[in-house]
């Protein structure tokens, strides 16, 4: 499985671009909103990629995120969603764009998408909406964390020594941090995001990222 190419980009056509990896060429098929970012032609590329493989066509798509990815084979598994649709769909939203229709049950705004029809995006996110918290968890999980597992404090004015940290607590603190910047991006406001994971939170210690997600979609959900 080629999961990532690197390499000079040599040639861009209307949803596809030719990158040269040491001299071998790789085309990947691409979204209108990846082929607009990407860079002028012989300078160097990168790109997440994930392969489709049929019995008589082998096709590279890429992304410039995992959480694209990601969201690219979430989508192909709902029924008439093929591969190119997927990419119509996070050509015109973008991942952080898709998670907040499919989680808000933006029908419309999936349905923007050329090729989508209204019952096929409803059906996306009938689907797909149990699923979407996960997907925001990992995405908010793999932007860089800055949570050490040691801290050094100062007992006296010549010695430090490492302090293990509760290791429990730090997880938690993650989760909550992580499920409060998800809410945010779906455009909670800050008051209202932190309060709903709080409460939730403090109702179950043990959740995780994707759980308090979920949770407090349904506090915030208007009754």
């Amino acid at each position: 499985m080629i999961g990532r190419i690197s390499g000079r980009l040599d040639w861009r056509g209307s949803d596809h671009v030719l990158i040269d990896v040491r001299g071998v060429g790789y085309i990947v098929h691409v979204s209108d909103r990846t082929l607009s970012g990407m860079p002028r032609l012989g300078e160097a590329v990168s790109l997440y990629t994930d392969l489709l493989v049929r019995e008589d066509l082998l096709q590279l798509f890429g992304f410039p995120t995992m959480l694209e990815k990601e969201w690219h084979k979430l989508l192909t598994t709902v029924q008439g969603v093929g591969a190119k649709a997927a990419m119509s769909i996070l050509g015109t939203l973008g991942a952080e764009g898709v998670g907040r229709a499919i989680t808000l049950g933006d029908a419309r705004a999936v349905q923007a998408a050329p090729g989508v029809g209204p019952k096929l995006a409803q059906r996306i996110i009938l689907e797909l909406k149990a699923k979407a918290p996960g997907v925001m968890a990992a995405g908010v999980g793999l932007a860089s964390r800055a949570v050490a597992d040691d801290l050094v404090i100062e007992d006296a004015p010549s010695a430090k020594r490492p302090v293990r940290v509760d290791e429990g607590a730090t997880r938690r603190a993650a989760a909550a941090a992580d499920a409060l910047s998800a809410l945010l991006n779906l455009g909670y406001g800050q008051s209202d995001a932190a309060q709903a994971v709080a409460t939730i939170a403090g109702d179950q210690p043990e959740a995780d990222t994707a759980s308090l997600i979920r949770a407090s979609l349904k506090l915030l959900a208007p009754r």
